[in-house]
């Protein structure tokens, strides 16, 4: 039970982590490596700099992996499931569902979808490394909603 509390409570955090290190990390001292993700003028590519962001989680997922390999305590374990998880579904979210880096999922009726992928197209509207919005992932801001739920 503790695992699987540990779990829950690291992938629920990790938005958190995701939403400060989006803000204060990507958008500041390293914006050279997130700027292409803004103003992405290569599209021949399919990878950008700003990909390279997955390998400090997957430090941090693998870390906790190993930690918990040589303490044998299930909070690690438990906390490197948790990152993994959100990774997986940041993966599916951000580049899946949002920029279509695979064209498989572009419709959906789903109203919480719909204010996701608003609230990124929010966020991508500043091109520049300031005056951002919307950082966090899974978390979506009530106005976002508003136009699903209009009569």
């Amino acid at each position: 039970m503790t695992l699987l509390i540990t779990i829950l409570i690291t992938f629920f955090l990790m938005e958190g982590v995701a939403w400060g290190l989006h803000k204060y990390v990507m958008h500041g001292f390293f914006w050279n490596l997130h700027e292409d993700h803004h103003i992405r003028t290569n599209h021949d590519s399919f990878f950008e700099r700003n990909d390279t962001f997955f390998i400090f989680f997957s430090i941090l997922s693998i870390g906790s992996f190993l930690i918990w390999k040589f303490y044998d305590s299930s909070v690690f374990l438990g906390v490197g499931i948790g990152i993994c998880i959100y990774g997986v579904v940041y993966f599916i979210i951000h580049d899946l569902f949002i920029h279509q880096r695979i064209k498989i999922w572009r419709n959906t009726k789903n109203p919480y979808l719909r204010a996701i992928r608003r609230a990124h197209k929010m966020h991508h509207k500043h091109t520049g490394k300031y005056d951002g919005e919307c950082f966090g992932m899974l978390w979506v801001p009530f106005k976002y909603y508003e136009s699903e739920f209009k009569a």
